[in-house]
């Protein structure tokens, strides 16, 4: 991810391509989006048996998950790859024609990018200084020398980020958390089911093919693979499991530099820091102390061909995409194919697009806005947050569970959240990082510094309220606890989610109940534990917290209910607080619909013969989570996200609103209308 991976920073969906649609529509014709809406559904279909069917059968019959893709979906990832040929076209013509110095950075950025001949000409050249930089690396300088890749975006050992403070979140700090596994997850490592164990041979396979792309022979390439396994594997043992780490109470253990040094006496701390550039670091957040008592063990105990073998793989498989053309066919053999189940790669042009989000997401973003983000969209997403959120509030004296003291709080702490829409206010500087005209892997690596050192140099100070975790062609929208903010970039604003000439009814489904799933994460089983200020506190009555808890229970117990495949069952835990935003947000985006509803009759015609506005409230929802996935990308997902699979980000949700079943007249004890229902929010 462009941002911390953790807790307090609350995404809709997992992270997608860079995106935009090609020309800003002005208008859509209703007739226009009435077939669109119609041709996606399955009208056969009954919707209180299977709503997710009903409104998403047509367009499931009659898709197909593109080759390049290893999931394909009506909302995020459509809106990505037309925002993506957007961003195409910005970046062709700014290669072709470069004008001022930030178009030109941009444009040779991408040049030399998609310059595949002399990339592959360079073949595992540009990798020879940190191979040899690696090469001096034993137990008491492998830490160091960690340091040096992590300037590069090679996270090896463990991850390093500045965070803001959970107990001060004004100031930002070091954060420091496991990590330095080549697989999605240490559950890859430890379960020992048939899947596990092939996944594992396969991944071995891969790694020493890799290493025989770096010029080692076939024993060699063997001897240094099983070096890495033992290490990621001893590294995964010490690792907590994934929902765990979604706790801020268990997550949050600051330290000074005595401090750690204490924890873990033989590793040299002092030096890490001085050569990350930080020496003057102070306060260090230590996720999990146990993982780096156990790094500490495992860096002393492995022979230094070991470490060397293990710091050579981190470098190699964090580099593979800039490299040749073999080492990413390679990497794409096992990450994209094996583990993901997509059939190709996806050409060059889709690749370099987004390296040059990734690398001057904000400059590239600039050009994105003038083209696709019209003048009043902002006025109107603006709007509607100030109705979701009056509807939250409208809700809150219904809340039986809830104290008028913890109330009086939650109201408090709704009122303090700030709003950001579109794209900063102020825009990053890149004038400083240097793109070198026709060496992409000089040019990458010059622009993962230049990441780094940004990040690093908050370190200490206090935090930038304006920054932006997601550039604006992005295809998502976050909650930040720390900051008590939700964030929606321009890319994220278009149809299906969003479109200025929408039925009101499709906007409210669509983007509204973003906005909604966004808000209620302030108020998850996580987000729930920071002040409005951010601070991670206890605010709640202590009975009233425990009510919270039952009620979070019931959605943990149904989500894990939930089964993805034949035998593989959603995690609840790990997915609770998406969960609860998702149950939270289709009520507070319905609410506020029938709201303006009642103050806007004239505009609130139905759409299509045979579908009410509001059954199309809730066919407009369902249908941004019309989704297929390959069978490989479901088993990964179910382990590492923390969002539920698509088909039940509708069914839950609806099935535990009373309001649809009135809309869709669903009989108790219907599927769609059970008997026992969960509600937090």
């Amino acid at each position: 991810m462009r941002f911390m991976a953790l807790a307090v920073i609350a995404a809709l969906a997992a992270p997608q391509a860079p995106a935009a649609e090609k020309g800003a529509r002005s208008t859509i014709q209703t007739s226009a989006v009435a077939a669109t809406v119609l041709a996606a559904m399955d009208r056969k279909a009954d919707p209180c048996q299977d709503f997710y069917r009903y409104a998403c059968g047509g367009w499931l019959d009659t898709t197909k998950i593109p080759s390049d893709q290893s999931r394909w979906g009506r909302g995020f990832t459509e809106i990505g790859e037309r925002n993506r040929e957007v961003l195409r076209d910005i970046l062709e013509a700014a290669a072709k024609d470069p004008g001022e110095p930030a178009r030109g950075k941009l444009g040779a950025f991408y040049a030399a990018c998609t310059d595949e001949e002399a990339i592959d000409k360079a073949a595992a050249a540009p990798l020879k200084p940190w191979l040899d930089e690696i090469e001096k690396a034993e137990a008491k300088s492998a830490l160091v020398v960690a340091a040096k890749l992590h300037t590069i975006g090679v996270p090896v050992f463990f991850s390093v980020s500045p965070v803001g403070d959970f107990k001060n979140p004004d100031m930002t700090i070091a954060h420091f958390s496991q990590g330095g596994l080549g697989l999605p997850d240490r559950d890859y490592y430890l379960k020992d089911d048939e899947k596990s164990k092939q996944t594992r041979t396969d991944y071995e396979a891969h790694v020493a093919r890799m290493f025989a792309l770096l010029g080692e022979s076939e024993e060699a390439a063997k001897r240094h693979t099983g070096q890495v396994m033992a290490l990621e594997t001893e590294l995964a043992k010490v690792s907590r499991p994934r929902a765990e780490m979604r706790n801020p109470d268990k997550i949050y253990n600051k330290l000074d530099l005595d401090g750690i040094q204490k924890l873990t006496p033989t590793l040299p701390w002092s030096e890490f820091l001085k050569t990350l550039g930080r020496p003057d670091v102070k306060d260090i957040n230590v996720a999990v102390p146990e993982f780096f008592q156990g790094l500490e063990k495992q860096i002393a105990a492995a022979e230094p061909e070991a470490l060397r073998s293990y710091l050579r793989w981190g470098l190699v498989r964090s580099t593979a995409s800039v490299l040749s053309r073999k080492f990413v066919d390679e990497n794409f053999a096992f990450f994209g194919q094996k583990l993901a189940g997509q059939k190709e790669l996806q050409p060059r042009w889709k690749r370099c697009v987004e390296a040059t989000d990734r690398a001057m997401g904000e400059l590239l973003g600039q050009e994105f806005v003038k083209k696709q983000f019209a003048g009043d969209s902002k006025t109107v997403a603006l709007d509607m947050i100030a109705r979701i959120e009056g509807a939250f509030e409208a809700n809150l004296p219904n809340l039986s569970w809830m104290d008028d003291t913890t109330r009086g709080r939650a109201s408090g702490k709704k009122q303090a959240i700030k709003n950001k829409i579109g794209y900063p206010d102020k825009w990053r500087d890149y004038s400083k990082l240097e793109v070198k005209k026709g060496d992409y892997f000089a040019s990458a690596m010059a622009a993962r510094r230049f990441e780094f050192e940004f990040r690093a140099s908050k370190i200490g100070k206090p935090v930038d309220k304006g920054e932006w975790n997601m550039t604006p062609p992005t295809v998502n929208a976050y909650y930040n606890a720390l900051l008590n903010e939700m964030v929606f970039p321009a890319g994220i604003l278009q149809p299906p989610f969003f479109d200025r000439s929408f039925p009101m009814a499709m906007n409210f489904g669509g983007i509204g109940m973003v906005m909604g799933h966004e808000l209620t994460h302030g108020f998850d089983d996580q987000g729930r534990k920071f002040d409005p200020s951010g601070k991670l506190t206890e605010w709640w009555e202590p009975e009233v917290a425990a009510k919270f808890e039952e009620r979070a229970q019931c959605v943990s117990d149904l989500y894990s209910s939930y089964e993805v495949q034949p035998g593989l069952k959603l995690n609840g835990k790990l997915t609770l607080g998406e969960n609860i935003a998702d149950l939270g947000g289709i009520k507070e985006a319905y609410t506020a619909y029938r709201k303006w509803a009642a103050e806007n009759p004239e505009k609130n015609a139905p759409l299509a013969d045979g579908l009410t506005s509001d059954q199309l409230f809730f066919v407009g929802f369902a249908q941004t989570w019309c989704s297929l996935q390959t069978p490989e990308i479901e088993r990964m997902l179910v382990t590492v996200d923390t969002h539920a699979h698509p088909r039940y980000r509708v069914l839950g949700p609806l099935s535990n609103l009373e309001e649809f079943a009135q809309t869709f007249q669903c009989a108790q004890g219907t599927p769609m209308n059970p008997e026992k229902v969960c509600e937090v929010w």
